[in-house]
């Protein structure tokens, strides 16, 4: 018998708008080995400069010793020991810089006083797994152990990434449970990139449809993991949904869209965060595709997300 058609959700009009452009235009396609370096070379620098913050750029040791690029943003009017924003860039494990996605970060430095640490981990393939998160967590330990130069307190460090720097963020809060290292306060995980083993209906909704689709999932993870994707032999840091234990991880947060390729294993690591006794705030955004807030953020839904991050790492910073 043959099965019936895969159902999928819809795409919310604003984003399906988008999208449709996108086809048309020919950049909605998706993300194969041999585009990686043109992908890389043909990027747009996140325009930084509307944010009223200082920003020092460092050199720290990383994975192995290896020297990471890493910038410090702080505000003029920080009184005390500041909490941390620890910010790991998304692209797939493969793309980006440490300035992706950070127009998302500094307004919690401004309006909460907070400083931000956000990290050049070194890309896969060149620097295929343990490294990325390995860099990942060589950061947290750094800040925790510069806090006094950083004016910051080592108690209020929270970890904040998209896709795969959501991935990453989660990588290393299980490698700080698992280490006894720096405890984070919380973890904000946007659209994450967290199980290797592409088996979710979700995966199978959005093979070859909407931004970031299972083909440049599976791009990202082979890049990073090589021969290993999908089998065994990948450790719960790289992978943090293949974790069998998610108790003792920091207050989570976690938001999805209903119509891209990580919707089911986000909800999934949520729904594993509360029956391992754990804290989680979950938002599944109806029709959302993978980075829609960013294709459309000036839509209501995505303003209505923004309020959503806010409130949440304003809750937290209070306690």
């Amino acid at each position: 018998m043959t099965p019936a058609p895969l159902g999928r959700p819809p795409f919310d009009p604003a984003v399906d708008t988008v999208l449709e452009r996108m086809r048309a235009d020919g950049t909605l396609v998706p993300v194969t080995a041999d585009q990686i370096a043109g992908r890389r070379a043909s990027a747009v620098p996140e325009d930084l400069s509307a944010f009223p913050v200082d920003r020092r750029d460092l050199t720290i040791a990383g994975h192995q010793g290896a020297a990471l690029r890493v910038s410090v943003f702080r505000g003029s009017t920080v009184d005390g020991p500041a909490p941390v924003v620890l910010h790991f860039h998304g692209g797939g494990m493969m793309l980006g810089d440490r300035f992706a996605g950070m127009s998302a970060v500094l307004p919690w430095v401004v309006e909460h006083g907070a400083v931000a640490v956000t990290v050049d981990y070194r890309l896969a393939p060149e620097h295929p797994d343990p490294v990325p998160v390995e860099d990942c967590y060589a950061a947290l330990l750094w800040v925790a152990g510069h806090a006094a130069e950083l004016g910051a307190d080592p108690a209020r460090i929270v970890l904040v990434g998209a896709s795969a720097g959501g991935g990453l963020a989660a990588g290393v809060a299980l490698l700080a449970r698992d280490r006894g290292g720096p405890a984070p306060l919380g973890q904000m995980l946007i659209c994450p990139m967290l199980d290797d083993r592409d088996q979710t209906v979700s995966m199978r909704q959005f093979d070859g449809v909407g931004a970031w689709d299972r083909g440049s999932i599976r791009t990202g993870w082979t890049a990073l993991l090589g021969d290993r994707r999908g089998t065994g032999d990948v450790s719960i840091y790289a992978a943090p949904g293949r974790a069998t234990s998610l108790a003792g991880l920091p207050a989570t947060f976690i938001d999805v869209g209903s119509a891209e390729v990580f919707r089911d294993e986000d909800v999934a690591f949520a729904t594993r965060i509360w029956a391992d006794g754990g804290v989680a705030e979950l938002h599944v955004w109806p029709g959302g595709t993978h980075g829609w807030d960013q294709l459309v953020p000036r839509s209501p839904m995505a303003r209505q997300a923004v309020r959503a991050r806010d409130g949440w790492i304003a809750r937290l910073l209070r306690r």
